[in-house]
Order: structure tokens, then C-alpha cells, then sequence
């Protein structure tokens, strides 16, 4: 199994060689202070006296992120990181931590935390084009839902003219 999951945690593993030195990782692993696993090995388990953290979530779906924070026990902490512009899911499929934000924010002992543009910490360029891409993304919308507005008002001038209400071509 370690070899088919290895690739999806490679963005893990490497915070984690960043965050501490070889053998102090390979200790922590081992003794399994720092437990790494895939979301659906989490069925049926209580996470207690951890720190858990759900990553790239936004590719979760709503039965999975609610499946990952029901497994929390009594004096556990968890953390969910995702980014709501990078969903892959089938666009017929709704992002679970989208959904989480929207039915969540108003639990006393849940917070939603929002990063910007501002908050990265890559390369300078990412932040031009983080910008980039939502301007591109603003105007989409903007286009799709001018459309969607034509569509609207089109389909009830033509329920009018069926109705009998608005006459078909003007009289002269």
C-alpha cells in the first residue's frame, strides 16, 4: 500500500523534511508520534490526544470530510487546508470542505480562516499569478452569468408571447 499512496504524500513528506531533521523524522515516524494516512484508512478510528490535519481537502467529498471529522475524540485539535480554486472533483461533485465552510461557520469551537493573495510564500511571480488567473476567472463568471441573465429573460418573453400577454411583433 506504502508504494501506491507514497506519490499523493510526497507534498506532505516533503514539509515534513523541511520541518525536522532526518533521524528526528524517521524517530517520530516510527514511534508513531507523526502518523501519516490516507483519509480512507480513517474509518472507524477515534483520533484522541492528536493533532490532525486533513490536507488538499478541497477534493474531498462531503461523505469523506464528514467521515474525517466525526473520528475526532474528546481532546483532539484538527486542521483543514484546501484551496476552494483547485478542485478536481467531476463538476457534478460539490468540494466537502466547501460544503464544511458553509455549514460549520456558525459552531462555537469551529473557525474558518481564509488566506489571500497576500498570505503566499513562494516564489514572488506566484502572487501575480494567484491575481492572474482570479481576474480570468472574475470575467468568466461575469460572461456566464450575463448569459444565464439573456437566457432567464428571453424564456419569459417567450412564456408572454405563448400566454398571450406580449404581442409576438409590434403594431404599426
Amino acid at each position: 500500500m506504502k508504494d501506491k499512496v507514497d506519490p499523493y504524500l510526497r507534498p506532505l513528506y516533503d514539509a515534513l523534511d523541511d520541518m525536522f531533521p532526518s533521524e528526528k523524522l524517521s524517530y517520530f515516524m516510527e514511534n508513531r508520534t507523526i502518523e501519516v494516512a490516507p483519509i480512507a484508512y480513517m474509518r472507524g478510528r477515534t483520533l484522541d490526544n492528536a493533532f490532525i490535519i486533513l490536507d488538499e481537502a478541497q477534493n474531498a467529498t462531503s461523505l469523506q470530510v464528514k467521515m474525517f471529522l466525526t473520528r475526532l475524540g474528546p481532546s483532539a485539535k484538527c486542521i483543514i487546508t484546501g484551496d476552494l480554486t483547485q478542485i478536481d472533483l467531476p463538476y457534478n461533485q460539490k468540494s466537502g470542505l466547501k460544503q464544511a465552510m458553509e455549514l460549520l461557520t456558525n459552531i462555537e469551537g469551529i473557525a474558518i480562516v481564509e488566506l489571500s493573495t497576500e498570505d503566499v510564500v513562494r516564489h514572488r511571480l506566484v502572487k501575480e499569478i494567484i491575481k492572474a488567473y482570479n481576474k480570468a476567472d472574475e470575467i468568466a463568471r461575469a460572461k456566464r452569468e450575463n448569459f444565464i441573465n439573456k437566457e432567464k429573460r428571453g424564456n419569459s418573453e417567450e412564456k408572454e408571447i405563448e400566454s398571450g400577454s406580449l404581442d409576438a411583433a409590434p403594431k404599426v
